[in-house]
């Protein structure tokens, strides 16, 4: 028989194995000795919020997290870089993860927004320049009102990109432990 830890993770109950919470436990101190004492909080609980996301997915009906979903995950997650200090998006960024892509999602980015972030959204999402999206928009407009109602459209059905791991699939790479950190700490710069 193994003991049993009922843990909240990412406002979440989970019931844990004795291995897997001395295993989840040392994950998250060990990310938690790396990250900076200004938002400290905000990335632990980002990632907390994967990890539980990562926990519902793996669980299929089973009641306890054992220590191989707890491996998996960490390994689906990773330990991150903590020398690099690359800027989301940037040049790094896309260096790291240009050969593990993940599938993109349609967000509004309120990151770099004028209005809705409807277009900066989309030139994520398609990978072209947000300048020429936007003077699509207003040619569009322009010619006609099929511009604004199709940008008032997306805007109330494309979701806004709020946490560290929307914000990854926005752009189509994986929520790593890494990406969540730096997109966690973006959000306060």
């Amino acid at each position: 028989m193994k003991k049993t830890v009922n843990v909240a993770i990412g406002s979440r109950s989970f019931i844990l194995d004795e291995d897997a919470y001395n295993a989840l436990s040392s994950y998250l101190d060990s990310f938690k000795a790396g990250v900076g004492v200004a938002g400290r909080a905000e990335v632990m609980d980002e990632l907390e919020m994967r990890i539980a996301d990562l926990f519902r997915e793996k669980l299929n009906g089973r009641e306890v997290v054992d220590i191989v979903i707890v491996r998996d995950v960490i390994s689906q997650l990773g330990m991150p870089d903590w020398q690099s200090d690359g800027i989301p998006g940037g040049a790094q960024a896309e260096e790291v993860q240009a050969d593990t892509r993940a599938p993109r999602r349609l967000y509004r980015d309120l990151d770099s927004n004028m209005l809705g972030g409807v277009c900066s959204g989309i030139s994520l999402y398609f990978n072209v320049d947000v300048v020429l999206v936007r003077v699509l928009f207003v040619i569009a407009l322009l010619f006609g009102t099929a511009g604004f109602w199709i940008y008032i459209v997306l805007w109330i059905i494309a979701p806004a990109a709020r946490t560290a791991a929307e914000k990854c699939e926005m752009r189509g790479i994986p929520a790593t432990a890494e990406n969540i950190r730096r997109f966690s700490e973006s959000k306060r710069k």
